[in-house]
């Protein structure tokens, strides 16, 4: 068993989205033979939602019992259900649709919309994870964790040089004045992502070279958020070949 961090590299985007789905598709069915039941954390973005579409279309999804899969979000932007700009929408256009899972295995943030306040949202998605508490922790031990990675180095809703990558006392926090539009989002906190089994992280593209190389050169996470993050068995960077532009040849693995 090991948890150092490794890097996939992929030829571009496409390739790429293939490959993390093909795998994904793999782990689930290796864990659903395990236990039983499974608990993912999706993320926005466009390589998270090329993810999920290679997903669908992937023959080899027809193999996997998704009623037993549950699905929640790392992050989400605090506008209306059903915005073109939520996480959510995002995810089951791409994939979760296509899935007819049960109501229950899919776990959105709330939305601005539904008459209770950002604070009481982070909340009640702090409840909602508690329900599924494991190992005396106040969540689940996710087992796969999506994550994208911000030219700056973000990951989720935890900015650089904001106070949300430092927060431990709580699941889910409140985000405002985000960096990033829209300015209130809500967004899990690092001690729950680096509970999880595995992280994933997703990255395409030549602007997300220089954050890359930062979070494995060992940089702040209080300056590059992203490393802070690891699971406890595995954190991979999946990337295609831009993104890969400042990563010494030793770091980069040959294989999962």
């Amino acid at each position: 068993m090991t948890n150092e961090r490794r890097v996939l590299v992929h030829p571009d985007k496409d390739t790429l989205a293939g490959a993390v789905a093909a795998r994904f598709i793999t782990k689930v069915l290796d864990l659903l033979d395990a236990q039983e039941t499974v608990h993912v954390v999706l993320t926005g973005g466009s390589m998270g939602g090329a993810v999920l579409e290679a997903v669908r279309e992937s023959p080899a999804r027809q193999s996997v019992d998704w009623d037993r899969v549950h699905f929640w979000w790392g992050d989400e932007r605090w506008v209306p259900d059903g915005d073109a700009d939520r996480n959510d929408r995002l995810s089951r256009e791409a994939l979760l649709d296509a899935l007819q899972l049960p109501a229950g295995n899919i776990h959105p943030f709330p939305a601005s919309d539904q008459g209770i306040s950002l604070d009481e949202a982070a909340d009640a998605y702090a409840a909602e994870l508690a329900r599924f508490g494991a190992e005396g922790l106040a969540h689940p031990v996710f087992d796969i964790v999506f994550l994208g990675v911000g030219p700056d180095g973000h990951i989720a809703s935890l900015f650089p040089h904001r106070s949300g990558i430092q927060v431990v006392d709580r699941p889910v926090i409140a985000v405002r004045e985000s960096p990033k539009p829209p300015p209130e989002r809500l967004s899990l906190t690092r001690p729950v992502i680096n509970a999880s089994q595995r992280v994933w992280l997703v990255l395409a593209g030549a602007d997300k070279a220089a954050a890359l190389g930062l979070a494995l050169a060992g940089a702040s996470r209080d300056e590059v958020p992203v490393a802070g993050i690891k699971g406890r068995r595995r954190t991979v960077f999946f990337v295609d070949r831009d993104a890969a532009a400042e990563v010494p040849d030793a770091l980069i693995a040959r294989d999962y």
